[in-house]
């Protein structure tokens, strides 16, 4: 099942990912943003561990203190918080 985060402060609008009971990270999809930006992360993350996608992209800057990455980084802290 998709999750859906709306993100905040970057020019991509939400994320849409999955992680699967092995805590991996899954079919990212950015809806707005630069297509090569939000590509090239969706790529790189795909199969990675909820923990180091945290650790690696949380506090990236863009604009407004945050960018495409560092909301994926929130998004998943607020998955990790409800599940």
């Amino acid at each position: 099942m998709g999750i859906v985060y709306r993100t905040t402060g970057t020019c991509s609008r939400s994320i849409d990912f999955e992680v699967d009971s092995n805590n991996k990270v899954h079919n990212v999809r950015f809806a707005g943003g630069c297509m090569g930006n939000t590509q090239g992360v969706s790529k790189l993350v795909e199969g990675m561990d909820v923990d180091e996608v945290i650790s690696r992209l949380k506090g990236v800057q863009c604009r407004n203190n945050t960018s495409c990455p560092d909301q994926l980084a929130r998004a998943l802290e607020e998955y990790k918080d409800k599940k």
